[in-house]
């Protein structure tokens, strides 16, 4: 995947490329939703494309104040 696709697959109804569109179920909500979730528990959610394919996708939260 190149580098700057990633930060689009973190948009609403975005999917890389046509033909995963055509051949894949869902409706590209999926990282958005990893994003919004994350945010709202003051985190981050990133990603970065592996040389073999796919992606790494990393979700940091932060820790418990009290501990």
């Amino acid at each position: 995947m190149p580098p700057y696709e990633v930060p689009a697959l973190f948009e609403p109804f975005r999917r890389l490329g046509a033909h995963r569109q055509l051949t894949a179920t869902g409706a590209g909500l999926g990282l958005s939703i990893v994003r919004s979730v994350a945010a709202t528990h003051g985190g981050q959610a990133a990603a970065t494309g592996r040389e073999d394919g796919g992606l790494v996708v990393t979700v940091t939260l932060p820790g418990d104040p009290s501990d």
